[in-house]
């Protein structure tokens, strides 16, 4: 059977002073652990001996509350690699890792305890920590570890196949038969199965000399079934129970101590060591009544000194003069029941006393919480490892034997009512009776639980003809005490008074025909209680409570009623827990779903004001669950849910609650959302660049036919234009004018000497006046500061963003759109002094001048090149002052209107110009 499994440290990467890695060998609550050292370099590893080769079934981790690495990850090896040992070459085996939360949620007052089950054989353990999770507590960007816990089965160095076997073997020397039929059929006969006391979590909540206690009770406990005592097991059984809750208590007053001494607090010091002495002295001595243990085994020396987990911890494979102290403080904010047998021992004079069972402990320090539900040891699930079985923990009523019980507890009766108690419950008393009231307010849980229990019976065997009078008074009496009970915080307690109530609802009232005011009055008196039951720390009893409360709305007694829905759509309160607030609201999406809005006690009108004034609440599954409703509440009633939303603008989606909220109308509509428009937006916008992109490329190809068609006109032109010239110039000489007509320009021909960017002719534009144009005057290119090229104005934004060869220089204002050097894009965007951008379809951007004018193709040409637009277009300023004529001379004027300079010595192709075609322009 699996067990724990003692370890030594052997090395680690480093520690910081005063949390060695070997505090890891100790268990106890005021062990500091390891932590690394500060500003160190990851990972940091840790390599643990454990005390024999074994088979590892399962490893624990206890995390530190802010110093948390974000993985850690696990090796094994049968014996240490050559940098420890020489000579010997035998490396670790990467098993595995685990990441660790980063704890936000809780505010870093919660520690992480993480359990992996793992199967693999060897003696030596490496833990490496990754880089820490960061947080504001965590300054010096260290890791630690509170404590780490192995667990599993000796192995041979043979064949492993063997282990099974050789345990039966030995076990069968031993006497320890766990095929005995008593066993059968439960966990502890299964080979896998570990024990609740090997578990970290039980070191965490108890006092190690109590650990000890229960550790040998529990063995003499399987002693005992195995010698078919029954009884006596069953009466440990019950002490081990009680027992955690005297552990769980003498840890905290442990913790509470040492917090004392931190703040020199010497006189709380000294009260907390007191105290824990008396208790100690007190439990140790009903252990003696009982004859639970012997006088020895509770003899504790002077100072009982922490010892490392030299060897294995289980009661099985202990060895005697171990001592087994236990894993660091709880990790719940505790809520124990104090003390052991809440039967009361014998007493010579006066009534018995015993210790209270339900009394809070004192407060434990903030930062010694963790983030699970506060409640008794043995009703919470375990941290982290939640697979473990829960039945050896629950809570078993007494059953004390009377032969062994001292005479005081023999009767079995629960002590007597005091004044106050008398007083408050008088109206039951008379009505059912002392003794059963009286174990109603027992001190003991299990004569609560029994006393309802038993009035339950009680009333499920009135007769049917009773007086109604007699039977509502009956039904009052028992409602009042069931009032009380679900206010208690024992499980078996809280759970038989919801058994009772539902009796009373589902069966008392409509056997003996009682009007629907009793089961009013007993719904109006219950509810409200069992609502602030949703918001308490445990969380098994938050859903038990929750479940009961969804179903005893859905009894036809109750659900015709409507009282509950109206409890469940009152505002919630700013003070209330999160817990209650998350219950409420999780409560009302269930019951909406199974009951709507037609005469049922939800209307359209409450379920919507509760829902918004819901989406402002502080805890995000409160708004989550309320978005949730919301949507729910819109596939039913469409259009009146919009009258209590604000209206779907930018202003309201900048709200990411309501943009999810009108998103999800669009879905349940079949409307595209926002997202989806976009997208569609995008995908056209795609087409339609590659629509561009093609057809620009079929009018290049034209062009470059074109050219070379004009090539070969200019050759033919060349041939004949000396006669022709020699002709005309003989008949002017002759006084004989001839009119001969211009010749017209075929349609071929039309886009010769063209600017097909600014619209401009002129016979000066041949190739290289072309490029000459494009590279110097044309107003509708520019040149790229960065690369040099040639491009469009309208297309310089996406030509820096996306084709500039320093692109990766550039980013996007989300405000201008424009393209922004990254070094200056954060100050720009925090000046918010650029003028916004509109959308494409209302207007166009200008990159130059950063103004927003109408939009289209010919809006381009207007504010490029009117005398009105952009003013920082810096070739429509050349041409401007070139176009002012000087003394005496006017200026050549082209097709256009503007002026026309001839075409120079031959210039280099600029970038961007293609020879073979003379443009690799894009026209937009």
């Amino acid at each position: 059977m699996p067990h724990k499994i003692g370890f030594v440290v052997v090395s680690s990467s480093g520690h910081e002073d005063g949390f060695s890695a070997r505090e890891l060998m100790i268990h106890a609550p005021t062990v500091s652990g390891w932590r690394s050292p500060r500003f160190c370099q990851f990972p940091q590893e840790i390599v643990l001996q454990m005390v024999e080769r074994c088979r590892i079934r399962k490893l624990q981790l206890l995390a530190h509350q802010y110093m948390i690495p974000s993985k850690v990850e696990f090796y094994v090896s049968e014996s240490l690699p050559e940098y420890f040992v020489p000579y010997q070459a035998e490396r670790f085996r990467r098993l595995g890792y685990v990441s660790l939360c980063d704890n936000e949620k809780t505010g870093c007052r919660a520690r992480e305890l993480k359990s992996v089950y793992v199967d693999a054989v060897g003696q030596f353990l490496k833990l490496t920590f990754h880089e820490n999770h960061l947080n504001k507590y965590n300054i010096y960007n260290q890791v630690a570890l509170v404590a780490v816990n192995i667990i599993g089965d000796p192995a041979d160095f043979g064949d492993e196949s063997n282990i099974t076997s050789r345990e039966k073997l030995i076990d069968h020397y031993l006497g320890h038969n766990t095929e005995d039929p008593a066993l059968e059929g439960t966990c502890t006969g299964k080979s896998d199965y570990i024990s609740p006391l090997d578990d970290l979590a039980f070191d965490m909540y108890q006092d190690p000399e109590v650990a000890q206690i229960i550790r040998k009770l529990d063995e003499r406990k399987r002693e005992a079934v195995q010698k078919e005592r029954y009884d006596y097991a069953k009466k440990l059984k019950q002490a081990i129970a009680d027992l955690q809750k005297v552990g769980e208590r003498l840890g905290r007053y442990e913790v509470e101590k040492r917090c004392a001494v931190e703040k020199e607090d010497y006189d709380r010091a000294k009260e907390k060591q007191q105290q824990m002495e008396r208790f100690r002295s007190q439990v140790y001595e009903q252990l003696r009544l009982h004859s639970l243990v012997d006088a020895e085994l509770v003899q504790r020396p002077p100072d009982l000194p922490l010892q490392p987990l030299a060897h294995s911890g289980s009661p099985r494979h202990q060895q005697p003069a171990l001592s087994r102290p236990r894993e660091d403080r709880a990790p719940e904010s505790l809520r124990s029941e104090p003390f052991l047998q809440e039967k009361p021992p014998a007493r010579p004079l006066g009534p018995p006393q015993p210790t209270t069972a339900d009394q809070a402990p004192p407060a434990v320090d903030p930062h010694l919480r963790t983030h699970l539900q506060a409640v008794p040891y043995d009703e919470r699930p375990l941290p982290a490892a939640r697979k473990q079985p829960a039945a050896a923990l629950e809570p078993e009523k007494s059953d004390w034997d009377g032969s062994e019980a001292p005479r005081g507890a023999a009767t079995g009766e629960p002590e007597p009512l005091t004044e106050k108690a008398l007083r408050e419950a008088s109206p039951a008393v008379d009505v059912l009776g002392e003794a059963l009231v009286a174990g109603a307010y027992s001190k003991t849980w299990s004569y609560r639980e029994d006393a309802l229990l038993a009035l339950c019976k009680q009333l499920m065997q009135m007769p049917a003809g009773a007086p109604k009078e007699e039977l509502k008074n009956v039904l009052r009496a028992s409602i009042f005490l069931v009032r009380r009970a679900v206010r208690d915080l024992v499980t078996p307690v809280f759970q038989a008074s919801l058994k009772l109530l539902k009796m009373i609802i589902t069966q008392y009232i409509p056997k003996h025909k009682l009007s629907k005011l009793e089961t009013a009055h007993c719904v109006e008196r219950t509810v409200p209680v069992l609502l602030t039951r949703t918001g308490d720390s445990s969380a098994r009893l938050r859903v038990i409570a929750s479940n009961f409360i969804q179903e005893m709305a859905l009894f036809k007694e109750v659900r015709s009623l409507q009282i509950i829905p109206p409890y469940l759509v009152q505002p919630l309160k700013a003070n209330s827990s999160a817990h209650l607030a998350m219950s409420q609201m999780d409560l009302l999406a269930r019951l909406l779903r199974d009951l709507g809005t037609g005469n049922t006690g939800f209307t359209v009108d409450n379920v919507m004001k509760f829902s918004v004034s819901a989406l402002e609440h502080r805890v995000y599954e409160v708004r989550e669950t309320a978005v949730r409703i919301i949507l729910d509440m819109y596939k039913q009633h469409r259009a009146f849910i919009l009258e209590y939303l604000p209206p779907d603008d930018n202003t309201t989606r900048k709200n990411v609650l309501y943009k999810t909220i009108f998103d999800g109308f669009a879905k349940i509509d079949g409307r595209p959302t926002d997202a989806d428009t976009k997208a569609q937006k995008k995908a056209a916008t795609e087409e339609a660049e590659k629509r561009k992109k093609e057809e620009i490329k079929a009018l290049q190809g034209q062009l470059a036919v074109l050219s070379e068609i004009q090539a070969g006109v200019q050759h033919g032109k060349e041939t004949t234009a000396g006669p022709t010239l020699e002709a005309d110039s003989q008949d002017t000489e002759g006084g004989k004018a001839a009119a001969c007509p211009a010749p017209e320009v075929p349609a071929a021909h039309y886009l010769d000497n063209l600017c097909i960017f600014c619209g401009e002719r002129s016979e000066s534009f041949t190739e290289e006046g072309l490029d000459l144009h494009y590279w110097k005057r044309c107003l509708m290119l520019t040149r790229c500061a960065c690369c040099r090229q040639v491009v469009e104005i309208s297309s310089l934004t996406e030509h820096l963003l996306t084709e500039c060869d320093k692109k990766d220089g550039f980013g996007k204002c989300y405000r201008c759109n424009e393209a922004v050097l990254k070094e200056e894009l954060p100050r720009h965007i925090k000046a918010k002094d650029c003028n916004p951008a509109k959308p494409e379809k209302l207007a166009n951007r200008c990159p130059l001048c950063h103004e927003n004018f109408s939009p289209g193709e010919e809006a381009w040409k207007a504010h490029l090149m009117g005398p009105a637009g952009c003013t920082m277009n810096l070739r429509k300023t050349h041409v401007l002052h070139k176009a002012l004529p000087p003394a005496g001379k006017g200026p050549a004027t082209t097709k256009s209107g503007t002026s026309a300079s001839k075409v120079g010595s031959k210039i280099p192709t600029p970038k961007g110009l293609n020879k073979s075609s003379g443009r690799t322009y894009t026209k937009r």
